[in-house]
């Protein structure tokens, strides 16, 4: 078998389970690499491997000096005015709270407005570094981890990816192996068909492995180095995917390819666009992504250079260097600080960086593509355990041996969640200000002599321009983006013309603002919940688009829009130029059933769509393997393998249930007198049921994943009989 080399040097080679004995089996052998668990407390830099072409080592401190001079510059003239504006008399202590509060929240807008400004001008002046691969020297494995997903989605990306790959002519470089952590039995099985029927349709030279994990132990992080430490061995590098990635074959070779050439690389990561998005907020999202994100990543690459950041998906990774620094370490304590580490993209770039292996992004690769969540409440579920993973981030933030940009990566996360509590803090305080203003009286006797009373003023002339100044640096990075879209005449037609990006784009201005206070309150209720000792779960992400039933809707945004309600009036009552002042957020809050319902609705994005606003290049001309990839799905879909019942259909089918067997692992050997108390009663119902049916009416989930991880019990569920009982 061509697509399974032999083990290296101190690497242990075990039998792969067999489907039949016609068939390839359902892994290759294994190839074993180790991953030490790695020390966020000690590190030597003679650990540090020395650059292989140090040449390549270019630090971009021209680029750092502009984005974080250039940022901290702004931010000194930001609080300057700011200190001007509360300091027109006598400053209170509430008025410095302000000041405070305002200086840390415009210091990371003022960061991001310069790294988008490097980013502009990267673009402006860029030259195209497209070139033709014809060949490649190493193994290349595209990985693909799922959990409880719609096989029909993956399996038809999965076979598209590998047709774009094939076409390439450099196919024979690749393997692709779906590494399962699904705990629903009726997917476990729905995959195991789904992976079966793809094998017959390839033929012997699938290259398609599939491996299902009995417990999901560290999740995501889990399931690849699992994947790492039992089949590393085989390859040089690896490409991981997401359950929602798609990427062509040019992509997935040029970074094989950019891998191959530099010898220092460790990871290098793509730039996904959002794609295949039609409720309103996911094409909000897309549109965002495909128009200003070209923008911020090209900044970011730039003043990272070498020492850039892993978004967990869309990259290729150095194997061996991923297996040798990227084991990762359980935190003292319990969850949501403690535990596993749960977002675990920015740890490993930090430590494959840490021992001396390059990180990068290559942001004007093209063909990387992912999708996004249907709906406001749907990227609030995401969100929620994104803020627990990147909070948790600073308790390794000080690690020791990571270099400064790593640390900033991770700050950059940290402060991506804590910008909401900061800006709601703000908020608060501006309106204690004008309560104090309206409503205190004149303290006429202080502890310091003065002939006035201690009243907080302001300078409105300033504060106006402030506010201008923010809105300006808030804004600037999207008006860069569509800039450069409509200079663009390629873009700009697949995009629907100038004036259609330019009301698309102001669409998207206003209800980002107007669900800017709903993410705002959503995001400090996670943050305070996490500062509590709240842990969250770990449920799979809807990805399909649809609507939310409106009591959840309701019962989800009825506490933000009684908040939106009572700041308004208080506002409108305290003085008409604070409510003027907070409108946009009183609006959003106000609105917030309505506009999370809006968001979700497909009806409203495809009204959009069918007037090309909101409208994106790859709708305008999808790309090849996004349209065999739908049209896979639908042919998938059509076998009816998510529909099914997991145990009918494993009794159904002895060839399945052959083929489940032999992809089960060796059970570990029971030790006398210890019972199982679920295999226990699962055995027990199987042992009652008199039919098939009664099996799947009494076997909970929990039982039926003991049963399908059991060849015994598997035997016993066979040898029922298919018909229903009489009376």
């Amino acid at each position: 078998m061509d697509v399974v080399t032999a083990p290296r040097r101190g690497e242990v080679s075990t039998p792969a389970p067999m489907i039949a004995a016609s068939q390839e089996p359902a892994t290759p052998p294994e190839s074993r690499l180790i991953m030490p668990v790695q020390s966020f407390r000690r590190w030597k830099d003679e650990d540090r491997r020395k650059p292989a072409a140090p040449r390549a080592w270019k630090t971009p401190w021209l680029k750092r000096l502009f984005v974080f001079g250039g940022g901290l510059a702004l931010t000194g003239y930001g609080a300057w005015e700011m200190y001007n504006v509360v300091s027109v008399s006598r400053t209170t202590s509430l008025q410095y709270v302000l000041l405070v509060l305002f200086t840390i929240n415009f210091s990371w807008i003022s960061l991001a407005f310069t790294s988008a400004v490097l980013g502009f001008l990267g673009l402006i002046f860029a030259r195209s570094r497209t070139a033709y691969v014809d060949t490649l020297q190493h193994r290349t494995v595209v990985v693909m981890p799922i959990y409880n997903e719609s096989t029909a989605r993956t399996f038809a990306a999965l076979a598209a990816i590998r047709e774009s790959v094939e076409a390439t002519g450099l196919g024979r470089h690749f393997d692709y192996f779906i590494v399962s952590d699904t705990t629903n039995p009726d997917v476990w099985v729905a995959e195991e068909r789904a992976f079966l029927a793809l094998r017959e349709r390839l033929g012997p030279d699938a290259r398609v492995y599939y491996r299902h994990r009995p417990k999901n132990h560290h999740r995501k992080a889990g399931n690849i180095a699992d994947f790492v430490t039992r089949w590393g061995g085989h390859y040089e590098h690896m490409v991981v995917l997401d359950a929602d990635s798609l990427m062509t074959g040019t992509c997935i070779v040029r970074l094989a390819a950019a891998m191959e050439a530099d010898p220092d690389a460790g990871i290098i990561q793509s730039l996904p666009l959002i794609i295949n998005r039609n409720t309103f907020f996911a094409r909000l999202q897309q549109f965002a992504a495909r128009v200003y994100g070209p923008v911020i990543a090209t900044g970011l690459a730039m003043w990272s250079g070498r020492d850039g950041n892993y978004w967990g998906h869309n990259a290729i990774i150095r194997t061996r260097a991923f297996a040798d620094h990227c084991g990762l370490p359980d935190l003292k304590g319990k969850p949501p600080f403690g535990g596993h580490v749960l977002s675990h993209d920015f740890v490993e770039a930090a430590l494959i960086r840490r021992a001396g292996w390059a990180v990068y992004m290559l942001p004007d690769l093209t063909g990387s593509y992912e999708e996004s969540p249907p709906s406001l409440i749907d990227v609030s579920v995401r969100d929620r355990r994104w803020c627990q993973g990147n909070l948790q981030h600073s308790r390794i933030i000080g690690a020791k041996g990571f270099v400064a940009p790593t640390r900033q990566h991770f700050a950059t996360g940290i402060m991506g969640y804590l910008a909401s509590p900061l800006w709601l803090m703000q908020l608060v305080v501006g309106i204690l200000i004008v309560l104090q203003v309206s409503y205190a009286r004149p303290e006429y006797f202080t502890s310091e002599f003065t002939l006035f009373p201690v009243w907080p003023r302001f300078d409105p002339e300033r504060a106006l321009n402030l506010f201008a100044l923010t809105m300006a640096i808030l804004l600037a990075p999207k008006l860069f983006g569509l800039l450069l879209t409509l200079f663009d005449s390629k873009l700009r037609r697949a995009g629907g013309g100038a004036i259609r990006l330019v009301i698309s784009a102001v669409i998207e201005v206003l209800f980002s603002a107007f669900f800017a206070p709903i993410m705002m309150l959503i995001q400090s209720g996670s943050v305070f919940q996490i500062l509590l000792g709240r842990d969250t779960g770990w449920n799979p992400q809807r990805r399909d688009d649809g609507s939310i039933p409106l009591k959840d809707i309701v019962r989800r945004h009825r506490m933000h829009t009684l908040l939106g309600l009572v700041t308004g009036i208080s506002a409108f009552l305290i003085a008409t130029s604070l409510f003027a002042w907070m409108s946009p957020t009183i609006v959003g809050l106000v609105l917030a059933i309505p506009l999370s319902w809006a968001s979700g609705q497909l009806a409203i994005g495809l009204w959009l769509k069918r007037r090309k606003l909101l409208f994106t290049p790859e709708e305008s001309e999808p790309p090849a393997v996004a349209q065999r990839a739908n049209a896979l799905q639908a042919e998938f879909a059509a076998a009816g393998y998510d529909d099914a019942d997991g145990l009918r259909a494993l009794h159904a089918d002895p060839a399945l249930r052959d083929a489940h067997e032999a992809m089960l692992p060796e059970a570990a050997p029971r030790r006398r007198g210890e019972i199982e108390p679920e295999r226990a009663v699962a055995q027990a119902k199987l042992v009652d049921a008199e039919t098939i049916d009664d099996a799947a009416i009494w076997l909970k989930p929990k039982e039926r994943m003991v049963v399908l991880h059991d060849r015994a019990l598997v035997a016993l569920l066979a040898s029922l009989p298919a018909g229903r009982r009489a009376g």
